[in-house]
């Protein structure tokens, strides 16, 4: 069983800042890709960031800037590090990784069971 764990959502006035972060547990073998997508209402759910076990990153075009995807690999843990934030952020997030458990040699997708982030004044 692999389980990601979101933290960090709430709400944030206009032009702040929060950090989400996801860990991953359970029977990991290894982890690739983690990263974040976002859902708000009446939308589809789009990419927010993502970023492989190297460390190389990919943004929504829009969101590069004020938005930066972190890990930290022994921990299995992805970050969302997001500043002047906006009333059109307000969304539910997702955390998202690739994972290859240990009972299993192919990787599979994971998600988490996402997380609250309203801007608002």
């Amino acid at each position: 069983q692999v389980q990601l764990v979101e933290s960090g959502g709430g709400l944030v006035q206009p032009g702040g800042s929060l950090r989400l972060s996801c860990a991953a547990s359970g029977s990991i073998f290894s982890v690739g890709t983690m990263g974040w997508y976002r859902q708000a209402p009446g939308k589809q759910r789009q990419l927010v960031a993502t970023i492989n076990s190297d460390g190389s990153t990919n943004y929504a075009g829009s969101l590069e800037g004020r938005f930066a995807v972190s890990r930290d690999n022994p921990k299995n843990t992805v970050y969302l590090q997001m500043n002047s934030l906006k009333p059109e952020d307000t969304a539910v997030y997702y955390c998202y990784a690739t994972v290859r458990p240990r009972d299993n040699r192919y990787y599979s997708g994971y998600w988490g069971q996402g997380t609250q982030v309203t801007v608002s004044s």
